[in-house]
């Protein structure tokens, strides 16, 4: 199991969480379908829950702003220096939903929108670098960004995080590169280019996490059984076989079992 006590890289996912209308709700689903153990803060952190899986701290899940984007996942983004972070986002053409702000001693955040409209968070750590451990079942270990922007995204988040883009896809109907931190090795998230995979036109741009499973077939089945509904049939790739399912509050969320392959999964370029 990957485990990581000390801060993430600059630029790489380090949290996510699921912030929706009703966090009750979100809560009994993902306890079903992934055993966690979720355990609610004090009534001063608004209603905020921390989720964990084999004893290590996950994500967390919590009640959307008013007024703010539909139910979701949120992807967060490490930096050294929020203010600087919000900075960048901004001069290459993102949006700020929500300004710095301390999180008690834990850490800074804030919440941002990139020029396409893709909402994340950015995290400067106190005394919680981030996630403990990932990509194992239960945990999550991919964010992948949908958009009909694909060549601008590229260049946004390269500029705003200094990521280097490998394409992976075919360049016809699956057009998709693997992302990697800056001064990392290994790619850490994805981009998908939703017109060429024939989406709506009006399909938003988004970040979509995804988490481990044992079993997608099983898991599809969980999910319709706990209150939620199977949004992309479960179907074998290179990288496992995957679904998209949508939660019990109107959520997506990806679920892959990646020791099921068929292929060898393509490499990006260094």
């Amino acid at each position: 199991m990957p485990v990581r006590d000390d801060p993430w890289p600059d630029g790489a996912p380090c949290w996510v969480d699921c912030q929706v209308d009703d966090p009750a709700a979100a809560r009994d689903f993902y306890a079903g379908l992934f055993g966690w153990q979720i355990t609610e803060l004090p009534p001063e952190a608004g209603g905020y829950m921390m989720v964990a899986r084999d004893g290590h701290t996950i994500g967390g899940i919590g009640p959307a702003g008013p007024g703010g984007p539909p139910p979701g996942w949120v992807t967060y983004f490490a930096t050294a220096d929020v203010e600087d972070a919000v900075h960048e986002v901004t001069r290459a053409g993102g949006s700020v939903i929500a300004p710095p702000m301390d999180v008690f001693t834990a850490g800074r955040l804030a919440a941002v929108a990139d020029p396409a409209g893709a909402r994340f968070a950015l995290w400067q750590p106190g005394d919680r670098p981030g996630a403990d451990a990932w990509g194992e079942p239960g945990m999550w270990c991919w964010n992948e960004l949908h958009t009909r922007e694909y060549a601008a995204e590229q260049d946004f988040y390269a500029t705003v995080f200094g990521w280097r883009f490998g394409e992976i896809g075919d360049g016809d109907t699956f057009i998709y590169s693997a992302f990697t931190a800056a001064g990392e090795d290994a790619a850490c998230g994805g981009a998908c280019d939703d017109a060429a995979m024939g989406l709506p036109a009006g399909t938003p741009s988004h970040w979509l996490t995804w988490f481990c499973v044992d079993d997608a077939d099983e898991a599809a089945r969980r999910t319709a059984e706990l209150g939620g509904t199977v949004s992309v049939a479960p179907g074998d790739s290179p990288f496992g076989r995957m679904v998209v399912v949508t939660g019990a509050c109107g959520e997506l969320v990806g679920l892959i079992d990646p020791a099921t392959t068929v292929g060898e999964p393509p490499v990006p370029p260094s």
